[in-house]
């Protein structure tokens, strides 16, 4: 199979079962081709890239009139192309995104009519953006699908024709000012036929219908989703959400609402808190007749479960489930503990790397647990360049004085292409992509781990942008992750639980000070929580922080305990304004007014550290 067919430029066919079984293979041999040629191959990538939208306004306004890209010598294509086009970030490109939203049909950013957006959750940075969705979009995901489902299949093999437990959401689509459908990436995909195709090649079934993924009632959606999930609980090969959070939130309901679950599987019935009405009908069309039998067996698990505080809760409900597959990485970290609680010794597989602007790469050693996950780049899906990220030391002044805060604690050097990434080393990657982006500043910090044949196998560290800075300190979102896992400790210890966490850097008095809001389950004795307090305080390493604190630049950090619920209001909140829980993530740091209102009138308890004050 030739690389374009596979990348770019060609339209899967049907197949009967016996040609699917050669062509998986056929997928698994083009891989190897593909990432024993990097450096060939993302020069054809490139090229491809190119050609197809040669004569864009963006590109013209780069290269200029006289030069013919198709006379261009391959070996001097790269050269030629990251010596006139610069790096840019989505700041770069978002009035181009706009005027596209508004219906200026001129060929901006691609030759083909862009006629989907896709918009972030805005979870990162308090408001959502557009990035152009197009057939090749929808097209890498199949087949990002289709490759890690193939190499999962050689570690966790499961039956042709079983189905698969997804907890995914649609959200609401809107036509933009001119016309152009908006909406998540994901409900782009899930509405797509490349989704249906994906059920199809990789001979698993998801359980719910579509009326239930597109359904726009999360809520509602998730009772439907465990409802199916426990009518064919035998047959349940995997578990799998978008990310690790949405599968803890369900688990989380089924706690709540088994007793509910099991009487309508009994009866053949439906709560009546399923309102929507497409919902509903599908759903029922589904359960058919009562299940008195199956309901008992349930209902007596559930029991033992609760006994227990759901521990395996997986493997007792799902008793041939092989595994959970989910992104696990990032924010998402967090949840593993929790996760693993539901799961027992179930293995935890973590999904593949990509973002709402591309596919980068696939998990292809599910084995490895997700704290030690790599992902394989796939050459074919954009031109990739990695800058090159030096960590330094953080600098200060006399007396703790502040400077302009920097975006981070990185020196770059200079950019370098896919093929001379080295082993050991920090990048921030650069993507250059079939739907319109050139030289895109995707803003993820990775490592280069390894190869696969030629093509690096990376390891997501972080987002390059700052969480946390006040005044020299600069801390990431992996160091808060670090700083509250070593906190929550003792918390654990005490047999309490951390549900939800998120911070922020309040200025608002001098010094100001960082706070930390927990949102905990458990009886949890105030001496703990100030030790939790302190424990978080001294475990922040970055040396600016340490001397901020030790000349009082910073105040002691505080802990703010949240009532519970607190973070399904933030969660709430986010889908009332266009996200999707499938691309939910918890904001790790907020400034947004709204979200800081939320946990500030949810705050039940509030305790500053201690630490330093013998300093």
């Amino acid at each position: 199979m030739e690389p374009t067919q596979v990348g770019c430029n060609s339209r899967w066919e049907e197949t009967d079962e016996e040609e699917e079984e050669e062509e998986v293979e056929n997928m698994m041999r083009w891989f190897e081709d593909v990432t024993g040629r990097v450096g060939t191959v993302q020069i054809e990538t490139l090229r491809r890239i190119l050609e197809s939208n040669w004569g864009v306004e963006y590109l013209d306004r780069w290269f200029g009139p006289g030069i013919r890209i198709e006379e261009v010598e391959p070996t001097a294509l790269e050269s030629l192309y990251t010596s006139l086009v610069p790096l840019a970030s989505h700041a770069n490109f978002e009035h181009y995104f706009q005027r596209i939203a508004d219906g200026d049909r001129a060929p901006i950013l691609t030759r083909q009519p862009i006629e989907l957006l896709s918009l972030s959750s805005g979870t990162t940075e308090g408001r959502q953006k557009f990035v152009p969705f197009t057939w090749h979009s929808a097209r890498t995901t199949l087949q990002t699908f289709r490759l890690a489902a193939a190499y999962r299949s050689r570690v966790y093999p499961i039956r042709e024709g079983g189905r698969i437990l997804e907890f995914i959401y649609g959200s609401k689509q809107f036509k933009t000012k001119g016309g152009l459908t908006a909406g998540t990436a994901t409900t782009h995909y899930y509405s797509s036929e490349e989704f249906k195709i994906k059920q199809m090649r990789t001979k698993s079934f998801t359980c719910s219908p579509e009326a239930v993924i597109s359904g726009g009632d999360y809520r509602q959606s998730t009772y439907c989703h465990l409802l199916l999930g426990l009518l064919f609980s035998e047959n349940i090969e995997f578990i799998t959400s978008t990310f690790a959070y949405t599968i803890v939130q369900a688990f989380r309901a089924l706690e709540e609402q088994w007793r509910d679950v099991v009487r309508d599987l009994g009866d053949g019935s439906l709560s009546q808190t399923i309102t929507v009405g497409p919902m509903r009908a599908s759903v029922l069309e589904i359960l058919g007749s009562p299940r008195p039998a199956l309901a008992k067996a349930i209902e007596a698990k559930c029991e033992e479960l609760a006994g227990r505080d759901w521990t395996g809760l997986v493997p007792t409900l799902w008793p041939n489930a092989k595994y959970i597959y989910s992104i696990m990485t990032g924010s998402m970290q967090h949840y593993l503990t929790k996760l693993r609680h539901y799961s027992g010794d179930l293995p935890l597989v973590s999904a593949d790397y990509g973002s709402t602007e591309s596919w980068i790469g696939v998990n292809i050693d599910s084995a490895a647990p997700p704290e030690k996950v790599t992902f394989a780049v796939v050459p074919t899906f954009s031109y990739f360049e990695f800058i090159p990220l030096h960590r330094q030391r953080s600098s200060h002044g006399q007396n703790g004085c502040r400077f302009a805060a920097p975006v981070d604690d990185f020196v770059e050097g200079e950019p370098v292409p896919l093929s001379r990434v080295r082993v050991g080393q920090e990048y921030e990657v650069v993507l250059t992509t079939f739907t319109g982006l050139y030289r895109y500043r995707l803003g993820d910090v990775v490592e280069v781990v390894g190869f696969h044949n030629g093509t690096p196998k990376l390891s997501f560290i972080c987002r390059r942008k700052l969480i946390l800075t006040i005044n020299i300190d600069k801390n990431t979102e992996k160091d808060l992750q670090l700083v509250v896992d070593k906190g929550s400790e003792r918390l654990r210890k005490a047999r309490g639980e951390l549900v939800d966490f998120t911070s922020h850097a309040d200025v608002g008095k001098q010094p100001g000070h960082y706070v930390i809001y927990w949102e905990i389950r458990g009886d949890v004795d105030e001496d703990v929580l100030r030790e939790c307090c302190r424990e978080m305080d001294n475990s922040f390493a970055d040396h600016g922080y340490v001397v901020s604190r030790k000349s009082n630049s910073i105040g002691p950090l505080e802990l703010r305990i949240v009532e519970s619920g607190t973070f399904k209001k933030i969660l709430d909140y986010f889908i009332a304004n266009g996200a999707g829980l499938s691309q939910f993530k918890t904001p790790r740091c907020t400034n947004d007014p709204v979200l800081l209102s939320i946990l500030n009138v949810c705050t039940i308890n509030r305790f500053h550290s201690t630490a330093y004050t013998a300093d």
